[in-house]
């Protein structure tokens, strides 16, 4: 595992080959450091990260199987914890390094086992107050699939943190953390409309309705974090963690995850927002996030 370094005078970031994960990034405003990701533990585990791609899809399917053009796939578990191919495979490979500078950090990965086989590659660029990443996928497999993409952030969670994510409904949790129906109006907690607090309780849903921009406020720290997709994003996942579920946690952090496709969308019509991508065929998402003052 490597750790590779971009930094420039507003902006630090770290990032893992194993995993290909953000394990830290930091806005640096005089002799102070601002966490604008929770840093990761560079222990080579992406759920102790910072941040992790999702690739080929995100989330899960339910019963690990789905049916496209007539012809049905049987996924197999990836983690030893959850019973689904849980976020594709791209968090748990090895990244190769490709290009690298104080500004520019370019990995690549590839899968050729099970039912996906692609190409990765991932752009990591600093600019003057932001980070961008793309994140690109290109079947290599001999048939069409349906692709998907989006990242999985942790973000500090303060006393005072406060979301806006406009959105107009969502899916319940059902067994096995898998999307159940879906509801077309925002219940309290869960409307982030207008910027709101986060609920200090197990939170795992699915969000629908998104226009690909959220905007996080520490005003503690008098900063806020502007997060922007490019295309729009037209969902995410939000998630809060609870102590009876993650031992020592402490609500010190929440995860609003920018995702291409619905949770679960291999069963919908037409395999929903998912992508078919014919063998050789690429799409890809942009993920900026911009560091601002506050107060």
């Amino acid at each position: 595992m490597e750790i590779f370094t971009l930094e420039n005078s507003a902006l630090r970031l770290e990032v893992s080959s194993q995993g290909g994960t953000i394990e830290g990034l930091w806005w640096k405003r005089g002799a102070e450091r601002v966490a604008l990701l929770r840093p990761g533990k560079k222990n080579g585990v992406a759920v102790a990260a910072s941040c992790f791609p999702l690739v080929p899809f995100a989330n899960r399917v339910s019963g690990n199987r789905f049916t496209f053009a007539g012809r049905e796939y049987q996924l197999a578990a990836n983690t030893d914890w959850d019973s689904h191919y849980l976020h594709g495979d791209g968090w748990l490979a090895a990244w190769r390094c490709v290009a690298h500078d104080d500004r520019q950090l370019t990995l690549t990965s590839c899968q050729r086992s099970g039912v996906y086989h692609y190409d990765a590659v991932q752009r990591f660029r600093l600019g003057d107050d932001a980070l961008e990443v793309t994140l690109e996928v290109t079947n290599r497999g001999a048939e069409t699939l349906p692709f998907g993409l989006g990242w999985h952030p942790y973000f500090p969670l303060t006393p005072q943190t406060l979301l806006q994510a406009p959105a107009n409904g969502y899916w319940l949790e059902r067994e096995q953390w898998l999307a159940g129906d879906f509801q077309p109006q925002l219940p309290t907690g869960l409307d982030f409309n207008q910027p709101a607090g986060l609920p200090r309780r197990w939170v795992n849903n699915g969000i629908a309705g998104w226009d690909g921009a959220a905007r996080i406020i520490w005003p503690e720290a008098r900063c806020a974090l502007q997060v922007r997709t490019e295309p729009p994003a037209p969902y995410y996942f939000i998630f809060v963690s609870d102590p009876q579920f993650d031992p020592g946690y402490a609500f010190d952090f929440f995860c609003i995850e920018p995702m291409s496709h619905a949770p679960d969308d291999h069963h919908r019509p037409g395999a929903g927002r998912l992508i078919p991508l014919a063998p050789g065929e690429e799409t890809r998402l942009t993920m900026r996030l911009q560091a601002q003052a506050y107060g």
